[in-house]
């Protein structure tokens, strides 16, 4: 075995032991053996500069030797894990927390009022459905398969309400498969659509629908290129292999992302298609007209834009062309190209969102990433502003356009999600549901900051605690950041977190550049030459908490997954002494090759990729988690987690990273990598795995701050006992 890691901690030097809330100073060393890695070198030249690549063989997701390592990771892992004294406490605390009813806002199709619930600790969610007030399950994907790793994706009904096509995926794959089945009966109506992956189901009338897939690549499916999406149309009572390609086909012309949707009323269908995560045509199709063109609305990838509603032939669209934060302009289909565009809801200095409902747009803006919502008509009046219940983030507020009713939530990071029944037309709304959780929101408190970065840009952070949190430096922190593609983090609650303040613990988000917090601006800054951004926001984010004595380097975690895996990576890469742990989660990690896997040249506009230019490879190289572990270097505490099934972000991003900080770690901060088996990238994992998987996270990170008992052991000694 190579490279052996002792976690050493001092030993009591007196028999009285202290019952307080501080940190123990007695505690039992692991001793980690890890296994070892077999480097089998892998050249590389990029423009004349010779790189390295140990452990490429770490890639081939199909090999008994990938396999092995896998199992043999785990196994240490898990033993180290096994010995945490407290960690089944944690377990039993977030069983406990997550043991309560959870329902979604219901929708109507046809005779049915649908909606999801779960009783509790269920691994999937149940969709219900309600008629004349009795209330029955329509689909339990807790059923699909033994251990509840397949989960239901897309559920969409035909115009009628009649036939429904739901996809399912399968050990957590992005790839998935359409099931067609009779609404009344719940028979299944024909054969199963395969291979399907990032897709919609749009119906057209009750014939057919549109979705979306690429041709199965050669080689694995859960890491080979695939780059070239299609759109197809299903008509109902035929078999796959008839399906038509809509769009797509033309091999001079690839796009990796091509989606169709339908209008309301079946008239139009809307095609988007983007090579990038930013970026997209748009083509709309006249469906009332036999044989009718496509007709380009936006040809070029210059902006974002989607359609919301229409009336007749009028389209109303959503763009940030000439707009950073959006706004809302109104076409005639018939000629919609933009120099036609009329101005609907004008750009604002904030981020705009937009839903429809009941006959009414809902504009959803981000204030310092705190939601604010005005409802217009369709003529573009302001009718109203929409008071929120407090300070956080809402959802909702869509429906079909002859509706009465609509729904919206609303949560923060110390509420849970909280349901409304609104009236569109007074504006009044009353509670819908309210969760009775065992959690007393009352006791924590959120307060928005503003820091500056290492450039001098002021970047908001939330950050949520106990009530009467004293600022003396003492408290286990998780600084949790994304910083990328665009994607705004708003308050919500989340059970795990709820857990790790019950125990003392403090919980900041900061809203980083490359995020969509303040519009296309502030995305574009976190992007490609300028993603240290990003990194910088981060680690100030790290020194003001240390700074004004919420937490210190010693009991301070980040965490991040996704792009947020990268986040967490580069900042532990660059600056070690800063934190005592790192949890990067599903991480982009290899930033030479990320665009080599599944779809990953399509995040191209936020990354740039190595071989853009050597300017840019250079750059990429330079915070390349994977390129910048260096030997003799003392990295804090490390639990990487991924999936055997993730195929968006391919495990072999965290397998390498994992071999090259235990081949190059100095010091006694322990790194590990938990692979879940049987699961992908987060969406559809069972509850069970998910609980398993945060006890071990809360338990390793308290456990390397130095904790031998949990910090408030009063919550954990009610379920204990």
């Amino acid at each position: 075995m190579k490279n052996t890691s002792i976690i050493t901690y001092s030993i009591l030097l007196t028999i009285i032991i202290f019952i307080s809330c501080s940190r123990e100073t007695k505690l039992k060393s692991i001793k980690v053996n890890y296994p070892e890695t077999i480097k089998k070198p892998v050249v590389d030249t990029l423009f004349g500069n010779v790189v390295i690549d140990n452990y490429r063989w770490l890639e081939n997701d199909r090999s008994e030797e990938t396999e092995n390592w896998v199992k043999t990771q785990n196994k240490v892992t898990s033993n180290y894990l096994s010995k945490i004294p407290y960690r089944q406490q944690l377990k039993k605390r977030l069983t406990q927390l997550w043991n309560y009813e959870k329902l979604g806002t219901p929708f109507v199709e046809g005779d049915y009022t649908y909606f999801y619930k779960n009783d509790g600790l269920q691994n999937q969610y149940v969709v219900y459905r309600k008629k004349d007030g009795r209330e029955t399950i329509f689909l339990d994907p807790n059923t699909f398969s033994e251990d509840a790793t397949t989960s239901l994706g897309s559920l969409s009904f035909s115009k009628d309400g009649k036939t429904v096509a739901y996809s399912i995926s399968e050990g957590g794959s992005d790839w998935r498969k359409i099931i067609i089945m009779d609404v009344e009966s719940k028979i299944i109506k024909e054969d199963t659509l395969v291979d399907v992956k990032f897709s919609g189901i749009s119906w057209f009338k009750n014939e057919g629908f549109y979705y979306s897939s690429y041709d199965k690549p050669k080689g694995s499916e859960l890491s080979a290129k695939t780059d070239q999406h299609k759109l197809y149309y299903h008509q109902l009572g035929t078999s796959q292999k008839e399906d038509m390609v809509i769009f797509g086909e033309s091999p001079s012309e690839k796009h990796r992302y091509v989606g169709g949707s339908t209008t309301e009323d079946s008239r139009f269908l809307l095609i988007d298609a983007a090579n990038s995560t930013s970026g997209n045509k748009l083509f709309v199709k006249d469906l009332s007209i036999s044989d009718s063109k496509l007709i380009p609305i936006i040809n070029t990838y210059d902006s974002d834009t989607y359609l919301i509603q229409n009336i007749h032939s009028k389209l109303y669209l959503v763009t940030d062309l000439n707009a950073p934060n959006k706004k809302v302009v109104t076409v005639d289909a018939r000629n919609p190209n933009q120099e036609n565009w009329i101005d609907f809801i004008p750009e604002t200095e904030n981020v705009l969102s937009l839903s429809s409902g009941a006959g009414y747009f809902f504009a959803e803006y981000m204030v310092d990433a705190i939601s604010k919502v005005l409802q217009y008509d369709f003529d573009g009046n302001l009718i109203r502003e929409v008071k929120l219940p407090g300070l956080g983030s809402s959802s909702g507020f869509d429906g079909k356009i002859d509706t009465n009713e609509l729904y919206f939530s609303f949560t923060n990071y110390n509420t849970p999600s909280t349901s409304y029944q609104f009236n569109p037309k007074d504006g009044t709304y009353d509670s819908y549901w309210t969760p009775a959780i065992n959690f007393n929101s009352i006791d924590y408190e959120s307060k928005q900051v503003f820091y500056n970065s290492k450039d001098g840009t002021k970047v908001p952070m939330i950050i949520t605690h106990k009530r009467g949190l004293e600022l003396n430096g003492k408290n286990p922190t998780i600084l949790y950041g994304y910083g990328g593609f665009n994607i705004s983090l708003t308050p919500s609650f989340s059970i795990p977190n709820a857990v790790w303040m019950e125990q003392g613990g403090v919980y900041a988000v900061p809203n980083l550049r490359g995020g969509g917090e303040y519009g296309k601006k502030w995305h574009d800054a976190g992007t490609q030459m300028q993603k240290q951004n990003v990194f910088d926001d981060f680690i100030a984010a790290a020194e003001y908490l240390i700074k004004e004595k919420y937490t210190s380097s010693e009991l301070l975690a980040i965490k991040g997954g996704s792009n947020g895996g990268l986040l967490v990576g580069a900042t532990m890469t660059q600056r070690p002494n800063l934190m005592k742990v790192a949890l990067p989660a599903v991480g982009v990690l290899d930033m030479l090759r990320y665009h080599t896997f599944t779809a990953g040249a399509g995040w191209a506009y936020d990354y740039g990729t190595a071989n853009d230019s050597i300017e840019m490879f250079e750059y990429l190289k330079g915070y390349s988690p994977v390129h910048n572990v260096n030997k003799g270097t003392k990295y804090p505490a490390t639990l990487v987690t991924t999936g055997d099934h993730d195929d968006r972000v391919v495990p072999a991003h965290s397998f390498k990273f994992a071999a090259e900080l235990q081949e190059k770690q100095t010091g006694d901060n322990t790194v590990l990598i938990r692979v879940e088996t049987n699961a992908g990238h987060g969406a559809g994992t069972p509850i069970a795995k998910t609980i398993e998987q945060y006890s071990d996270i809360f338990g390793f990170t308290l456990f390397n701050m130095g904790f031998e008992k949990l910090p408030n052991m009063q919550k954990i000694n009610s379920v204990v006992n």
